[in-house]
């Protein structure tokens, strides 16, 4: 995230530090391991009408081995299961927003910085 931040000239460690503190929850974060060794992590918050995906970090040098493909097929399933919807929202200059698409996630709001996705829970009824 650093880096998009850093390409648009809006990077304050102070900023990101608090601004992630303040969302943070701990009951819903879940490491990310590859052969014992951590190279992310994940928090997916379930909401009444929808599950929140806050974080979703793989460390660079993990990134480009779907990783983070995987880690997000088990939040959506998960999802899936509680018949919720998945939102997340990515900066815009982020090449996360790539991803989501990729994903089957939908924009539906974008303010200043930042794109706003759902991806539609597929639970069959």
């Amino acid at each position: 995230m650093r880096d998009s931040l850093e390409r648009i000239g809006r990077f304050d460690p102070v900023r990101a530090r608090e601004r992630f503190l303040s969302n943070f929850s701990p009951e819903h974060a879940r490491h990310i391991e590859v052969q014992g060794r951590r190279v992310g992590f994940v928090v997916a918050r379930p909401q009444a009408d929808f599950v929140l995906l806050d974080h979703l970090y793989v460390h660079p040098s993990s990134q480009g081995q779907s990783i983070g493909a995987t880690v997000l097929a088990q939040i959506i399933q998960e999802a899936n299961v509680m018949a919720l919807p998945v939102r997340v929202g990515a900066l815009r200059e982020s090449d996360s927003n790539r991803f989501y698409v990729r994903h089957g996630f939908q924009l539906v709001e974008q303010s200043e910085f930042d794109n706003y996705y759902v991806r539609p829970s597929n639970h069959a009824f």
